[in-house]
């Protein structure tokens, strides 16, 4: 999955996320919602079809913007640069398998 570019910016935002400190009860959810991210575009990578590729990607994005929501909230700033860019990668991905 190195060459799957969505995917290695959700494992970058993990990485960086886990490093965050953050106080309860944002820290559970927030680090949920990073790591469901990134399981969710491996799944749906490994799907055959498009609608269950289209499924997982999506769930990913909600998922993205659950966390995003904490990100704001909390005004994490220093993961602003990651968000942004994942974001727009997630929103195109699942775009590019709208029927």
């Amino acid at each position: 999955m190195k060459n799957f570019r969505t995917y290695q910016m959700a494992l970058e935002l993990n990485r960086r996320a886990m490093k965050t400190k953050l106080r309860q009860p944002y820290r559970d959810q927030f680090l949920r919602a990073v790591l469901s991210v990134a399981s969710n575009l491996a799944e749906g990578s490994g799907k055959s079809s498009v609608a269950d590729r289209r499924r997982f990607y999506e769930i990913a994005l909600g998922s993205f913007k659950e966390a995003r929501v904490t990100i704001e909230l909390l005004e994490l700033r220093e993961l602003d640069q990651i968000t942004d860019k994942l974001g727009a990668s997630l929103y195109c991905l699942c775009r590019s398998l709208a029927s």
